[in-house]
C-alpha cells in the first residue's frame, strides 16, 4: 500500500507543472516553491490546477478513489505531496529537469524515490499508507 500511496503521490505531483538532501534555493527557485505549496494546500487553488490539465484531473480522481472521496484524506494527501515536492525541490537545489528526472524514475520504481526521501516524510507516508488501507472501497 505505501508504494501504491507514494505513486499516486507522484501523481499528484503532476498539479505542480511536470516537475534528499537540503539545499538553498535561489530567490526564483524559492518563490516557484512557494506557489506549488500555496496550490496543493488550498483546494480552491488546487482546483483550478486540477480544472486544467487532464493529467491532473485524472490523478486526483484516482486519489479520491484511494481516499474513499473524504476531503480530509485528500488534504493529507495533498500535504504529504507538498512535502515530497519540497524535499525534491531542495534536493535538486530547484533544477527543474533534475525534478522531472526524479518523478520519472520514482513512477517505475517508487522505493527507490521513496529512499531520497526524509525519515519524516517516510513516516508520514507510512501512517497516512495505513489510514488509507483502513478506509471502506466502494
Amino acid at each position: 500500500m505505501t508504494t501504491r500511496l507514494l505513486a499516486l503521490t507522484l501523481l499528484a505531483l503532476t498539479l505542480a507543472g511536470g516537475v534528499a538532501g537540503a539545499q538553498p534555493l535561489d530567490p526564483a527557485s524559492q518563490e516557484a516553491l512557494d506557489v506549488v505549496l500555496r496550490m496543493l494546500q488550498d483546494p480552491a487553488l488546487r482546483g483550478g490546477a486540477i480544472a486544467s490539465s487532464p493529467d491532473a484531473a485524472a490523478a486526483d480522481r484516482q486519489l479520491q478513489g484511494l481516499a474513499g472521496n473524504d476531503p480530509a484524506l485528500m488534504q493529507q494527501i495533498y500535504d504529504l505531496a507538498g512535502a515530497i515536492f519540497e524535499e525534491l525541490a531542495r534536493g535538486s537545489g530547484g533544477d527543474a529537469n533534475a525534478m522531472t528526472q526524479a518523478l520519472t524514475r520514482g513512477q517505475s520504481d517508487p522505493a527507490a524515490f521513496a529512499s531520497m526521501l526524509s525519515p519524516r516524510t517516510l513516516e508520514r507516508l507510512r501512517a497516512l499508507s495505513i489510514k488509507l488501507s483502513d478506509q471502506p472501497r466502494p
